[in-house]
C-alpha cells in the first residue's frame, strides 16, 4: 500500500565519500576536505536536489589505526577535515532551505557549549540546525582529552542522558516572546518568562540561563544513531530523527517496528520520529555502467588499506598471498562475533584474502544500477515501512551527490515519493515534525487547565 507521506532524505557529506579509496578517484579532489569550495559545492547541489539536510558525522580524533603498518598513510578516510561547527555557519549563508546537521559528543563537551553553539547555528540559518547526539567511544579520542582510556559503556550513556536533558533545559530557559525590546517602557525582557535552569545532577551542575534565545525552531532538531538497547530507548523517548544501520529490509523493518512501538510509553506518536537508514548509491545510464563505476572504485583500494579493514577481526595478514585462501586469525579476537562472522563468510564462499577485504571495503547497503533500479529499492523499503527515508552515504564526492540529484531525485519525484519543492522554512517543518513546545509554556497551560 502506498504511503501518504513523502520520503525524507539526508546527504552525508563527511570527507570525500564513504569508500576508503574515494580520495584516489580521478574525479575527486584529494585535498577537498581542506577546501571550503568542496563542501560548498556539495551543499548547494544537495539543496538543488531538495534534500532535507546535509550531515557531518564528526569525530574528534583519528580513529583509524595504522594496522598493519603503512595502511594509515595510504588511507584518505576521515584523516583531515574541517571542523563542522565552524563550517556549517558558512554553508548556511550559501543555502536557504536545507537542514544543517552535525555530530557533537556528549563525552568530550559541556552541555552549555553545545546548547549555545547549536542555538547560534539555528539563528544564523533561520531555523535549519540539527544536533546528532553521540557518545565518543574510541581511545584515540580519549587521549585527545586528558584520558588514557574512554569511559565505560554504562557511564557514557548515563552521562549522555543527563547531558541531553541539560541542553534541552537550557534551550527552554527563554520562553517565546520573552524578549520585549521595549525601548519606550525600558524593558529588554519579561522577567516572568526567563527561567534559570538550576540543574544539579550526577555529572553536571548548570545554573543557566543560556545566553542565546529566540531560536526559529524553538530548539534544534535532535538526531541520534541508536542500535543498542539503551540507544533505542533514548531514541524512542527524545529523538526527532534516527540514523540507522541497514543490513537488510527484514532487519530494518524489525528495528523500525521496535523503536516506533516504544514511543507510546513516552507519550509520543510514531510520526514524531523519522527513521533513516544509510544507503550508498551508484547510478548510471545502464546497470553495466553502474557496476563498472563500483568495480573501478574497488580496484583503487590499496591492499594495505584493505588489510587494515580486516585487521581487528583477523590480525595482520600482510605476509600471506593476497590471492590465496584466508588463513586462521592471526590474533585474539577483539570482538569474537565479528571474527566468527568474517571467517564463516570466507569459508562458505571460498574467498581469497583480496576478495574478503574487497567485500568488507565495499560493504554496507549499496544500491547500484539505473535510476529506476535504485528507486525500486528505495521504494520497496519505504512502502514496507522499514524506514521513513534514507541518509545517503555517497561512496565518493562530489560525483555521487551530483549523480543522485541529476538522476535519482527526478525518478523519486516522478513516482510521487519525494517533494517537488520545500514545504516549510525550517528543518523541523520540512521533516513534518510538530512545532516544539517550550516546557514552561506547557507547564503553565497545564496549570491553567487544571484550575
Amino acid at each position: 500500500m502506498a504511503r501518504r507521506d513523502k520520503m525524507k532524505l539526508g546527504m552525508s557529506m563527511r570527507g570525500l565519500g564513504y569508500h576508503p579509496a574515494a580520495w584516489r578517484h580521478p574525479d575527486v579532489p584529494a585535498d577537498g576536505t581542506l577546501r571550503f569550495e568542496h563542501y560548498a559545492h556539495n551543499a548547494v547541489m544537495a539543496e538543488r536536489g531538495l534534500f532535507d539536510m546535509i550531515f557531518f558525522a564528526d569525530g574528534i580524533g583519528l580513529r583509524e589505526r595504522d594496522e598493519p603498518r603503512g595502511s594509515l598513510a595510504r588511507s584518505g578516510y576521515e584523516l583531515v577535515e574541517m571542523e563542522p561547527m565552524t563550517l556549517l555557519p558558512a554553508l548556511a549563508v550559501l543555502t536557504k532551505h536545507i537542514g544543517l546537521v552535525t555530530t557533537a559528543s556528549t563525552t568530550y563537551n559541556e552541555p552549555f557549549h553545545v546548547a549555545r553553539k547549536f542555538a547560534t547555528l539555528d539563528l544564523i540559518s533561520h531555523g535549519r540546525a540539527g544536533w546528532n547526539i553521540v557518545t565518543s567511544w574510541s581511545e584515540a579520542e580519549a587521549k585527545n582529552f586528558n584520558r588514557e582510556a574512554h569511559l565505560d559503556y554504562d557511564t557514557r550513556y548515563e552521562r549522555a542522558a543527563e547531558f541531553v536533558e541539560v541542553v534541552k533545559g537550557l534551550w527552554d530557559c527563554w520562553e517565546p516572546g520573552s524578549l520585549l525590546y521595549d525601548k519606550a517602557g525600558g524593558l529588554f525582557y519579561d522577567e516572568a518568562r526567563m527561567h534559570l535552569l538550576n540543574h544539579r545532577g550526577k555529572h553536571f551542575q548548570v545554573r543557566g540561563p543560556l545566553n542565546v534565545a529566540s531560536m526559529p525552531q524553538g530548539r534544534p532538531v535532535l538526531f541520534q544513531a541508536g542500535a543498542s538497547e539503551p540507544g533505542r530507548e533514548i531514541a524512542a523517548a527524545t529523538a526527532d530523527v534516527v540514523y540507522a544501520a541497514a543490513d537488510s529490509l527484514k532487519a530494518s523493518k524489525a528495528y523500525y517496528d521496535d523503536v516506533k512501538a516504544r514511543m507510546a510509553k513516552h507519550g509520543r506518536d510514531g510520526d514524531a520520529l523519522k527513521i533513516m537508514p544509510g544507503v550508498r548509491t551508484i547510478v548510471a545510464a545502464t546497470r553495466a555502467e553502474a557496476q563498472d563505476k563500483f568495480d573501478r572504485l574497488q580496484d583503487l583500494t590499496d591492499p594495505l588499506v584493505g588489510l587494515g579493514r580486516v585487521y581487528a577481526a583477523l590480525g595482520d595478514l600482510s605476509s600471506f598471498d593476497l590471492d590465496g585462501p584466508v588463513p586462521e586469525p592471526q590474533r585474539a579476537a577483539e570482538v569474537r562475533s565479528s571474527t566468527e562472522r568474517m571467517m564463516e563468510r570466507a569459508r562458505s564462499q571460498n574467498l581469497t584474502i583480496r576478495q574478503l577485504y574487497q567485500q568488507v571495503v565495499g560493504g554496507g547497503f549499496y544500491l547500484i544500477g539505473t535510476a529506476s533500479d535504485i528507486v525500486d529499492g528505495m521504494q520497496e523499503w519505504f512502502e514496507a515501512e522499514a524506514c521513513d527515508g534514507f541518509n545517503v552515504l555517497p561512496p565518493y564526492l562530489p560525483g555521487c551527490c551530483d549523480d543522485f540529484v541529476e538522476f535519482i531525485t527526478p525518478e523519486l519525484q516522478r513516482r510521487g515519493l519525494f517533494r517537488t519543492a520545500y514545504e516549510g522554512k525550517t528543518l523541523r517543518e520540512n521533516l513534518g515534525l510538530a512545532p516544539h513546545v517550550n516546557r514552561h509554556v506547557a507547564a503553565r497551560a497545564a496549570s491553567e487547565a487544571a484550575e
